[in-house]
């Protein structure tokens, strides 16, 4: 086994369980477990939890991203990117990977991993922002939409938990889709 093969089974294995249970419940000997490396390889990659969670974090974040980005930067109408990257298909019921980190207190209360979560938004809102500003938006109000765009997807994630309906979500993104649809009154 080569040891890119390790470190990438032990990162794989840490976001997998950082997700059902969170950064603080989850332990290294749980990792390992997981991955099925040898300890060594473990402390050779990450010689801290904290080396393995920012791995982990990050790959969850930039997983996330390069989704995100297939649909926002393609060369289609400003609008028809905004709207594929609402409507793609999601696991609602499992909630976002990357909006879920925030609820972990262990992550929250680490400067170093929480702005890794702060990078990934701010990317975000600024690739929707710059979407709406395509469509003859002015700045103020772009960045607003771009805002209300994230939290409908962040938001329709918490509904279809809470209430264990997988169309939570999508209704979520239909009743926002629909609001576009309307004429823009900046």
């Amino acid at each position: 086994m080569s040891t890119d093969t390790a470190r990438d089974r032990l990162v794989s294995a840490a976001q997998g369980l950082f997700a059902a249970q969170g950064v603080g419940a989850t332990s290294p000997r749980a990792v390992l477990t997981a991955s099925g490396v040898g300890q060594g390889s473990l402390y050779h990659h990450f010689p801290t939890k904290h080396d393995l969670a920012v791995a982990a974090v990050g790959a969850t974040v930039d997983q996330a991203l390069a989704q995100a980005m297939r649909t926002l930067d393609s060369n289609s109408p400003a609008i028809e990117r905004l709207v594929a990257y609402l409507e793609r298909p999601r696991d609602a019921l499992a909630g976002c990977k990357v909006g879920r980190l925030t609820a972990d207190e262990a992550v929250m209360d680490d400067e170093g991993l929480r702005d890794v979560l702060d990078a990934y938004f701010v990317r975000l809102l600024g690739v929707l922002t710059d979407i709406f500003r395509e469509t003859g938006l002015p700045g103020d109000v772009a960045r607003d939409r771009a805002h209300a765009a994230l939290a409908i997807i962040q938001g329709g994630y918490v509904l279809a938990r809470a209430l264990q309906d997988p169309d939570a979500l999508s209704a979520a993104v239909r009743g926002f889709v629909g609001l576009l649809d309307q004429k823009e009154h900046p």
